[in-house]
């Protein structure tokens, strides 16, 4: 190739080069986006409040730093019990809380984070995810101008602490426990007294007497917050959250100026915590476990069948009140009630009989 006829066509490469990276710009150049996120729980509390703060970081990381997560924790910008209205106005982007302390704003609420005799953590990802639980979710969340994600799960909850033992459903009677959710209105059902007041809050409470016993979470959460220091009973299996899945919820305006992709990255960033969450809880709660009871002088206690059918003949008499309080509710029990009846058939021959087997193989 002559000189001349090179530099003509590296000129004409060139020109091609420039307008191709010119025109390449405005989809490489995105707007940075900043995304204030409010938690109901303290800073880096174990498991819900450090997965939190891991969520809020991956997204930042995802993004390579385009979209600016600002994490507060309670209190640090507002009440954790605050956190829904601060991103239903628009004041903060996100808050990542269990959708079941809004149940005062709808009974709805409660499904999406536990309901008693309710579903547990491989039971309501499919019920979400595949079993018409996400849309539900989206018309609810959307009346209050929120979208909505699973972003964690703690798993099956121990039943409480309490400073005596538990027998019939006679000694609940008068019990002032801290209890949120539904499982707060069965426990009214049964003459005892429910609180709904934040984590940071229960140990305090409990210790002065102005409650005789709490639900929390599990041995891992429970051993930090050293309950046992004020009750020494510890009850199990918890009837009221067998599977407590954990809420990103967006303000639904933010939400739809997102990019398809943003919108993606945020989900996908959810959806890998959410199975976060409850590997660690699971890794982390026999341990804990094992030493609440040979070193801090816990007393391992399983409610016996007769408290456990008060639990569910209670129960009944709540569903039944969320069923009346409005067509929305009603149609999202029902969809639950369709999903818990298809999965607990499954469940019944494959997890809990391999587990069941297993463990009486093994002794366990």
């Amino acid at each position: 190739m002559k000189r001349r006829e090179f530099i003509k066509s590296a000129g004409v490469g060139g020109v091609a080069v420039a307008a191709a990276s010119t025109l390449a710009k405005p989809a490489i150049a995105q707007k940075r986006v900043e995304m204030v996120i409010v938690s109901t729980w303290p800073r880096d509390f174990p498991g819900l409040g450090t997965s939190a703060q891991r969520l809020a970081k991956r997204i930042t990381d995802m993004s390579d730093g385009r979209i600016q997560t600002k994490y507060f924790a309670a209190k640090e910008r507002v009440g954790a019990f605050d956190s829904f209205d601060e991103v239903a106005s628009g004041n903060a982007q996100a808050y990542i809380a269990a959708d079941y302390y809004w149940k005062g704003k709808h009974l709805g609420w409660a499904y999406f984070t536990a309901v008693p005799f309710g579903l547990t953590y491989t039971e309501i990802n499919a019920w979400i995810r595949f079993g018409g639980g996400q849309e539900l979710w989206d018309e609810l969340a959307g009346g209050f101008g929120l979208k909505c994600m699973p972003a964690g799960n703690t798993g099956v909850q121990m039943g409480g602490w309490f400073n005596k033992e538990i027998n019939s459903a006679d000694d609940l009677k008068g019990l002032k426990m801290r209890i949120p959710g539904l499982g707060g209105d069965v426990m009214a059902k049964l003459g005892a007294s429910p609180v709904s007041i934040p984590g940071g809050q229960i140990y305090e409470n409990l210790v002065s007497g102005a409650i005789d016993a709490t639900e929390w979470v599990g041995p891992w959460n429970d051993r930090f917050m050293k309950f046992y220091e004020a009750a020494k009973y510890y009850y199990y299996p918890g009837m009221h959250e067998p599977g407590s899945m954990i809420s990103l919820g967006l303000n639904a305006k933010f939400w739809n100026g997102l990019s398809k992709a943003d919108q993606a990255m945020i989900e996908a960033a959810a959806g890998l915590e959410n199975d976060m969450m409850m590997s660690e809880y699971n890794a982390k709660s026999g341990e804990a476990l094992a030493d609440l009871v040979k070193n801090q002088g816990v007393k391992l206690r399983k409610f016996n069948d007769d408290v456990y059918d008060s639990f569910k003949e209670a129960s009944d008499a709540v569903f039944e009140g969320v069923r009346a309080h409005s067509p929305l509710a009603a149609k999202i029990h029902a969809s639950f009630l369709k999903s818990r009846a298809d999965l607990s058939a499954w469940s019944k021959i494959s997890d809990q009989a391999y587990v069941a087997q297993r463990n009486r193989a093994l002794g366990v």
